[in-house]
């Protein structure tokens, strides 16, 4: 039941995503800006259709590069799925929070107002860290190395991407945002 759930989540957080950006694109703005700065990120998509194939072979018994199991633990597995689920309920009130402003990548035509409401009056990232907790969850419920890799590369290229993200903010909003960097941490 645990590897369902967790391949569900999955399922949602891509879900969310997408549906934001479908919304967004029929209210005008375009949120989708991935891969506009740097064209390695086009890198991602391939990489992470295999993490998804990873998840659901292990749900759904399907044929596996490696089945080996770091552990075996039906508590531990179910902490997996709590974690999955607190990432997406931080992914959703992070994308409330920040309403018509959310993109896909950096818009560096047409950025929005900057968002310290909701969520990010907690952490300047709240949707890196439901991301984080998604990807802790899943390797909780799947103890393989492949989500164990992917949770470590994932951790660092969303840090990189904060790190790209936080230089484009010091420049478009200057002192507002040096002053929010201040009140505000990074993640938690």
């Amino acid at each position: 039941m645990t590897g369902y759930l967790a391949a569900l989540a999955i399922v949602l957080l891509l879900g969310t995503v997408l549906t934001r950006v479908a919304l967004l694109r029929r209210a005008g703005t375009m949120a989708m800006h991935f891969g506009n700065i740097d064209k390695k990120d086009f890198l991602i998509p391939p990489v992470a259709l295999f993490y998804f194939y990873t998840i659901f072979a292990a749900a759904f018994n399907w044929p596996l590069v490696s089945t080996q199991k770091f552990f075996q633990s039906e508590i531990v597995g179910w902490v997996g799925v709590a974690l999955c689920f607190g990432g997406l309920l931080i992914l959703v009130l992070s994308l409330v929070s920040f309403g018509k402003s959310f993109r896909v990548g950096i818009d560096v035509d047409r950025p929005d107002e900057l968002v310290t409401k909701g969520l990010f009056a907690s952490s300047r990232n709240p949707i890196y860290v439901g991301f984080a907790l998604v990807l802790v969850g899943q390797f909780l419920v799947f103890p393989n190395w492949i989500p164990l890799a992917y949770l470590v590369a994932g951790v660092l290229l969303c840090h990189r991407q904060v790190l790209r993200e936080e230089e484009f903010m010091r420049e478009q909003y200057g002192q507002e945002y040096v002053e929010y960097c201040a009140r505000v941490r990074r993640y938690v």
